[in-house]
């Protein structure tokens, strides 16, 4: 297992040296869905490059801030961006936020992504509670960084503490009167899109949307004892499913469309906490 104790000691003192309180729910931004922190009332923001030995983001949409502030009397820890593994990161600098959080004396974890929508019933702009994932092309990096292997410990993201999250991320959805739809999450490496033949044997597998994050954070943060929920937006029809080509701008024009139901969604699950 990794020491992120030992190998991100100064990046942790200067994160916790801008945190004044433990956040009553983190969240993570994904691909188009960063607009989220204009509805905070901001007590602290900083770019995550003034924080030693932090990975950098280079991806279109993810702004690499981390935002701290308020929102319904509760209090929020916003990552306006994420580190991906497509981007020649090791697994472990992906999960630096994820132990960020837990550093902060956070309990909630709440974590967003733009995902390709395989299930036949979902279209560009809904929004899935994630229920279960498929991490097949990833599990081995898993389990040598959290030094974990058995069915329990992989599994813990679908214990009882995130099923509570859960229930109030769809309680959210009825209160902020969001469809949300439910589904599987398949993670992919990338950094290419799936191609038309993968997005069949994938629709075979019981696979509803997919993406290229997500997971490991869901994994690492219940292995650490967070109440970890996931929601994914429906930015595109994956490869084979449409007759347009898959493209980053896209995801990012599907992010604006469903900008308002997203927003309606995180803040009144908030609100629930």
């Amino acid at each position: 297992m990794i020491n992120f104790e030992l190998k991100y000691e100064k990046t942790i003192k200067q994160f916790l040296e801008r945190i004044d309180f433990a956040p009553d729910i983190a969240i993570v931004l994904g691909s188009g869905l960063g607009e989220f922190a204009s509805h905070l009332e901001v007590i602290n923001s900083f770019e995550t490059k003034e924080l030693a030995g932090y990975p950098s983001s280079t991806v279109e949409g993810h702004k690499g801030k981390i935002i701290i502030g308020l929102y319904g009397g509760k209090k929020v820890l916003l990552f306006q961006g994420r580190i991906h593994f497509y981007e020649g990161y090791q697994l472990s600098e992906c999960l630096l936020p994820i132990y960020l959080v837990v550093k902060s004396g956070c309990k909630n974890l709440l974590l967003t992504n733009a995902a390709g929508g395989v299930n036949d019933y979902f279209k560009p702009g809904d929004l899935m509670l994630v229920n279960s994932f498929n991490y097949m092309s990833l599990y081995k990096e898993v389990a040598e960084v959290l030094g974990i292997g058995s069915v329990d410990q992989r599994n813990m993201f679908l214990d009882f503490p995130s099923k509570v999250i859960n229930n109030k991320i769809r309680m959210g959805a009825l209160n902020g009167k969001v469809t949300l739809k439910e589904g599987s999450y398949w993670f992919s490496k990338g950094p290419s899109y799936e191609t038309p033949a993968e997005i069949k044997m994938f629709k075979k597998f019981g696979c509803d949307a997919i993406g290229m994050s997500t997971v490991h954070e869901a994994i690492f943060g219940a292995f650490l004892g967070l109440k970890v929920g996931a929601i994914s937006c429906i930015t595109n029809f994956a490869a084979g499913l449409s007759d347009t080509k898959l493209s980053h701008k896209e995801v990012m024009e599907t992010g604006l469309i469903a900008k308002e139901s997203f927003e309606n969604l995180v803040k009144s699950t908030i609100e629930g906490l």
